[in-house]
């Protein structure tokens, strides 16, 4: 098992190497294990916070045949076999930054019934998450919008979305510049992980309450 020992601007010009094999054989080499490792690392922390044991989802990228993924990422969720279908938390990056997220994507069959929570806990979920957090609505894009600009409204925009429209998604986290130092100490990225969802685990914590 490969231990983490930080990011480097290598790890990122991975996205930038033509064609699906080359690109594939280098994400497998250099950027998997790395990704397996921190999840891993982090899989006991996610299993105390959430109560639900936690089981590491590396990316395989497999349904790919012809173009190249522009970004990778590895998944913590509460079943050995699947993440896509279960709120989860992942760690991955693109070309041009690391994505730290609490995730439901458009696989989950709870998306509705999310929705109409977060609508009900709308104040607290605007009051917790921090100004320098980003939400997405589509984890295949690598845009987010900061926390700081997410007023009722535009929180509602995107609950109603995800109520209504079947590729809907809604992720929650960080997002970290490639040139940040943090990334390269390991220590020091993995307490950012850890800190990062321990302030995401109210929004898992509502998804448990639909069960």
């Amino acid at each position: 098992m490969t231990t983490f020992n930080g990011f480097t601007q290598e790890d990122f010009d991975v996205f930038s190497i033509p064609g699906l094999e080359n690109r594939m054989e280098a994400l497998r080499e250099r950027i998997s294990p790395k990704l397996e490792a921190i999840t891993t690392e982090l899989a006991p922390d996610v299993t105390a916070m959430t109560g639900d044991e936690m089981f590491v989802h590396v990316a395989k990228h497999a349904r790919r045949k012809t173009n190249p993924p522009n970004d990778t990422w590895a998944a913590l969720a509460s079943n050995k076999r699947g993440y896509k279908k279960l709120p989860h938390f992942q760690v991955g990056l693109w070309e041009s930054h690391v994505f730290i997220w609490f995730a439901v994507i458009y696989e989950s069959p709870i998306k509705q019934d999310f929705a109409y929570k977060l609508e009900q806990n709308k104040r607290e979920v605007l009051d917790q998450i921090p100004d320098d957090y980003v939400w997405s609505v589509d984890h295949t894009k690598p845009e987010a919008f900061p926390q700081s600009e997410v007023d009722e409204g535009k929180f509602l925009n995107m609950t109603e979305r995800l109520k209504s429209v079947k590729k809907a998604e809604i992720l929650c986290g960080r997002h970290i510049e490639r040139g940040d130092e943090r990334l390269k100490d390991p220590e020091a990225f993995l307490n950012l992980c850890k800190e990062t969802f321990q302030t995401l685990e109210p929004l898992y914590r509502y998804t448990k309450q639909l069960s």
